[in-house]
């Protein structure tokens, strides 16, 4: 790790990708969003807004709601399709989980 910058409830720091593409999240980051070893972490990659990883339990919750009938209520600007779709994606990763 480099240069940090750290102030309340936030971080910012360098990390190294390593040959197999791996990254370490810094101990702060893993304390601040309490991810432990084991958790399952989602990453989001979209060609022009970038690279997000969050905690499989956020996307699950935002997953439910979808699924729930609540599509609009959750992303208004995207179809309901769009956002089922994205929802079904999400609980398929807890499938996966569960298989292994």
């Amino acid at each position: 790790m480099k240069a940090k910058s750290e102030s309340k409830g936030k971080y910012m720091g360098t990390v190294k990708v390593g040959q197999k593409g791996q990254i370490v999240i810094p101990k702060e980051v893993r304390e601040m969003f309490e991810i432990s070893p084991g958790d399952t972490l989602v990453l989001l990659a979209d060609s022009e807004k970038g690279i997000a990883i969050e905690r499989y339990s956020v996307f699950a919750g935002i997953a439910d709601r979808i699924l729930s009938g609540r599509a609009k209520e959750v992303y208004p600007d995207n179809s309901e399709e769009d956002s089922i779709k994205f929802a079904r994606a999400i609980k398929s990763i807890e499938d996966e989980d569960d298989e292994k």
